[in-house]
């Protein structure tokens, strides 16, 4: 084992071999992170180092055989501990671990393993036991690989539940989707069958009222000859002035034979008769009045008042 002092180099340069041991001020000068240089390392001693975290970068220590992490104050290992598949003696005494890490399980090599003075899950501290000789510590290392295991299977387990959870929430949420959109495509052919069958009816009504059009002219053309062959033909409206021509015409006779008389007893010796005088006395009279045209006038307003 070669260790590397406090002060000087290079950690590469202060590196012989493949063990490793750093003292609480080696790590004050050379940070943790910086151990990733050293992927082939097997044997690693950070004990009494007051660590409270690794990073990540450390999982990439492949080639550990051996980690003493003892005597510090780590919370927490990094989540891909697992990733150091070739760590068989593993050394947390007095830390202030509660849980490892799901992928502490893929130690399958770990033969040795002491959680002593850790406020551990008491789940896990049961399991766990306690690292007071060699037989202990071995049987601690097997308790909690297998511990660790079904606590994988059941996270594992967990996930799958969780995610056949979501495809079957997302099985329904589509089923869902697709019953909307089939109920919005069946909305949307019957709208359409709708406005299909709204324009047929008008279309329909639209012929049927040309049709009619044109079969009036038709009836006209057709009840025209009727009347001409047999039917009785209309009569004619009633003429103006009817009722003055048959007042005239029931006059004409009378004043025809009045007429006569005049012509007698004006053109005649019977002129000096006392009737013909009479005679001749309203005839002088209604030749006045006809000058007047009062008879006229009254004739013209009889026919308007018809």
């Amino acid at each position: 084992m070669t260790k590397a002092g406090s002060k000087g180099g290079n950690l590469r340069d202060k590196l012989d071999g493949h063990e490793l041991d750093l003292s609480l001020s080696d790590l004050n000068e050379v940070p943790v992170k910086e151990l990733a240089a050293l992927p082939k390392a097997t044997i690693l001693d950070l004990s009494c180092n007051k660590l409270t975290a690794l990073p990540s970068d450390f999982c990439g220590l492949t080639h550990l055989v051996k980690l003493d992490l003892s005597k510090n104050k780590l919370r927490q290992l990094p989540a891909d501990f697992g990733r150091l598949v070739n760590l068989q003696h593993l050394d947390l005494l007095n830390n202030r671990l509660v849980t490892l890490p799901v992928s502490f399980a893929q130690l399958k090599s770990l033969k040795w393993l002491d959680l002593k003075d850790n406020p551990l899950d008491p789940v896990l501290a049961k399991v766990a036991g306690d690292c007071l000789d060699e037989k202990q510590c071995k049987q601690c290392a097997n308790k909690v690989l297998q511990h660790m295991k079904a606590v994988q299977v059941d996270q594992e387990r967990e996930r799958q539940r969780r995610l056949e959870i979501d495809r079957e929430a997302e099985k329904k949420w589509e089923a869902k989707q697709r019953a909307k959109e089939a109920q919005e495509r069946e909305l949307r052919k019957r709208e359409k069958a709708e406005e299909k069958e709204r324009r047929r009816k008008e279309y329909d009504a639209l012929k049927a009222a040309k049709r009619e059009q044109e079969k009036k002219p038709k009836k006209e053309a057709n009840q025209a000859p009727k009347s001409k062959s047999g039917s009785r033909p209309r009569k004619p409206a009633p003429r103006k002035h009817t009722r003055s021509w048959a007042v005239l015409r029931l006059l004409l006779p009378l004043l025809l034979c009045v007429a006569g008389g005049l012509v007698a007893c004006r053109v005649t010796e019977l002129q000096q008769q006392p009737l013909c005088t009479s005679v001749n006395t309203i005839y002088d009279s209604a030749l006045r009045g006809l000058r007047s045209h009062d008879i006229l006038r009254w004739v013209l307003q009889t026919d308007s008042q018809q």
